[in-house]
């Protein structure tokens, strides 16, 4: 190394399925460059694209970032405001809270966040003031992932207890199921997946790069999912390959699904799925002989039925014992408390004076327009003007003068527009934290590389001026980060505190792969996989899966896709230059059969409709969906579109069966050509 040149290695915290280790490259104590750790076994050298182009780019341009707390001087959603000071910002917001708890209760505030920062300090520790605050919060991950975390209790007692990846070596069969690690976690699908030696099946309504580099591709129509599964499984009872002694030794309940299975031939499922007999057969052969992973992704189930999706497909391990042992396993999501990492600690819930209460995001609109239901909103790590459902609606109620809104990012968002204080966070490579990657079974250093940007702030600080100015003395609304780091660490089993931590970037916590469930107990409440669940069928749900299709889409309509892309990471990045460059226009993709009825061309200018909304996109044209589904891209940015508006514009918010979370990928549209 030159000598003008320092390293310091820090860990990427963005929100994909894998904490990256990076290296800063500084010159003179300055920045110079982020690039990807060559010693880091995952990234090998190479950082993804869109994370590359962004850290060095929008990330730590000055005139891009907020750098000073701004008050509206404008009309709500106009994006006009005025520098003031930290102390005047957060003594008005302070006293405007003050304010609204005398007057109409602290249930009348509302917050809500997501993953625009998923380190551990930086993401949990401003639920201690809102907690303190007795505020109330919108469900974070019913934008999200709700429905498949309350399905996998259902049947196996937890969702984020997955297997470990590193188990990909023993595994002679690798099932992705509504998964694209292409887009969502690159490092994933260009190493992990490319590097596992078990053949490759991968199940998705869209040919994806991940689809495209499988032995096996089956292209299931949008909302068949788990008659695709009870196909499989018919399958396994015909052939012989259901492991009987391990459903008897681990499971109950199978007695109540094994006679659905009789009318489920892969012919059957041929004609509701659109997936070839022997295309099943061949799937269900390969993932039983296993030893098999099945990776089940977020986005199978953000549809109608997307609970009843997931327990059919988590029948598969249960059924085949392909759990337990070494290659086997499911995941969904890997979480930090396997790690020794204590949420309640970071959060705090024992301050809350009140009881908790939440809302769906499916639900946020129709709060917000009541004043009695809402008179404050804070927005933290999230852009939901661009992000949620019912988006015209979301704005017209962001749009209410007595909604008292502050927003904390490090970018004037499309929700900042509608704030009356934006408070400037600091970026992930300004400050100390810890990452915990939910794929790989890690922990990374968040290392500082450079000061924040002008006056912004960590979440964390912010946070902690706002509870003095609010005249909380509570301690741990004051903990300062060396102290959680240390607790973390120890918590979490790390020798040498932070220091030893961030001099190795990143580091898995087990030094051999771990076997998921390898004691064969389940957190269950009786202690085995529920295939048969009195706890689903107590809250409203069937006691078992069903082989449940959606319907067809009538009338001329196409089901419509909006999955993340290769360039986005939900609304993170889209407003650096790069990025934009490299996205494009806003597309929609139509299979040729589709376009050719509707005399649509590649190129053609087309509108998208529905009782919700309209949007106008570019058509494109190509066989990577199947005939009756079209594909745009989720989480463009609302202030690079001529309409003020993305594909969310579409989405009415429908709740999936569990979680009420949302059925995003049950969209309907009409499209036409524009004259």
């Amino acid at each position: 190394m030159s000598d003008d040149k320092t390293y310091v290695r820090t860990t990427c915290p963005r929100d994909c399925y894998d904490s990256c280790g990076i290296v800063v490259v500084k010159r003179d104590g300055a920045v110079a460059k982020v690039l990807g750790d060559p010693e880091h076994p995952v990234t090998r050298g190479a950082l993804c694209g869109k994370c590359a182009i962004a850290y060095n780019g929008v990330w730590r341009d000055p005139a891009a970032r907020l750098s000073r707390p701004l008050r509206r001087a404008g009309r709500k959603g106009e994006g006009r405001f005025e520098p003031v000071t930290w102390e005047t910002a957060l003594g008005e917001v302070a006293a405007r809270l003050h304010a609204i708890l005398d007057q109409h209760g602290p249930e009348t505030i509302w917050h809500t966040h997501y993953t625009g920062t998923c380190s551990k300090i930086a993401g949990g520790f401003p639920l201690r003031f809102f907690n303190r605050l007795g505020a109330s919060e919108v469900e974070p991950d019913s934008i999200c992932n709700l429905a498949g975390q309350q399905a996998l209790e259902f049947v196996y007692g937890t969702a984020v207890l997955g297997f470990d990846p590193r188990t990909a070596r023993d595994a002679a069969c690798l099932l992705l199921w509504g998964v694209n690690p292409s887009a969502s976690g690159p490092h994933a699908h260009k190493h992990w997946f490319k590097a596992a030696p078990g053949r490759k099946i991968v199940v998705d309504p869209v040919r994806t790069p991940t689809a495209e580099a499988a032995d096996l591709h089956l292209q299931v129509f949008p909302g068949s999912d788990a008659a695709l599964a009870f196909a499989m499984l018919h399958v396994l009872r015909r052939d012989g390959l259901v492991d009987r002694q391990f459903l008897a030794d681990r499971a109950i309940g199978w007695e109540e699904v094994e006679p659905q299975l009789a009318a489920c031939t892969p012919e059957w499922g041929q004609s509701q799925t659109g997936v070839a007999a022997g295309l099943i057969e061949e799937a269900a052969h390969a993932y039983a002989r296993g030893p098999s992973l099945l990776w089940l992704g977020q986005g199978l189930q953000r549809q109608p039925t997307g609970g009843n999706v997931m327990r059919a497909c988590a029948l598969l391990p249960a059924a085949t014992g392909n759990i337990g042992k070494p290659g086997a396993g499911f995941y969904y999501l890997n979480g930090s408390g396997r790690k020794g990492i204590r949420e309640g600690y970071i959060t705090a819930p024992h301050l809350r004076r009140q009881p908790p209460r939440s809302l769906s995001h499916m639900d946020l609109a129709a709060t917000l327009e009541d004043a009695a239901a809402a008179q404050a909103l804070f927005c933290w790590n999230i852009n939901i003007a661009a992000s949620n459902p019912q988006q015209r609606r979301l704005h017209r109620a962001l749009q209410r003068d007595d909604l008292f809104t502050v927003v904390v990012d490090a970018f004037q968002t499309d929700t900042a527009d509608f704030a009356d204080f934006v408070l400037p966070a600091a970026g992930f490579l300004e400050f100390d934290d810890l990452v915990s990657s939910y794929f790989n079974l890690s922990l990374g250093a968040q290392v500082k590389a450079m000061e924040p940007i002008g006056e912004s702030l960590p979440n964390q600080e912010i946070f902690r001026r706002l509870a003095g100015a609010m005249g909380y003395d509570e301690a741990e609304l004051f903990e300062p980060d060396t102290q959680i780091l240390a607790t973390l660490l120890r918590d979490a089993g790390v020798a040498g505190g932070f220091a030893a931590l961030a001099e190795k970037g990143t580091i898995n916590l087990w030094r051999d792969p771990v076997v998921q469930f390898a004691n064969g107990k389940f957190p269950t409440p009786s202690g085995k996989i529920e295939i048969a669940s009195a706890r689903a069928e107590a809250a409203g749900h069937p006691r078992v899966p069903l082989p449940h299709v959606d319907s067809r889409p009538t009338d001329g309509r196409l089901r419509l896709l909006s999955p993340g892309t290769p360039w986005l990471m939900n609304s993170s990045y889209g407003n650096d230059p790069g990025i934009l460059g490299k996205l494009g226009p806003a597309t929609v993709t139509l299979h040729p059969d589709d376009a050719a009825s509707r005399d649509i061309k590649e190129g053609d200018a087309v509108e998208l409709t529905n009782d919700t909304g309209r949007l106008a996109l570019v058509a494109r044209i190509a066989a990577i969906v199947p005939r009756g589904t079209a594909l745009a891209g989720k989480s463009r940015w609302l202030r690079g579109s001529p309409q003020g508006a993305n594909v969310n514009v579409l989405n009415p918010g429908r709740k999936t069966d569990m979680g009420e979370s949302s059925a995003v990928h049950g969209v309907e549209v009409t499209i036409e050509r524009v004259a």
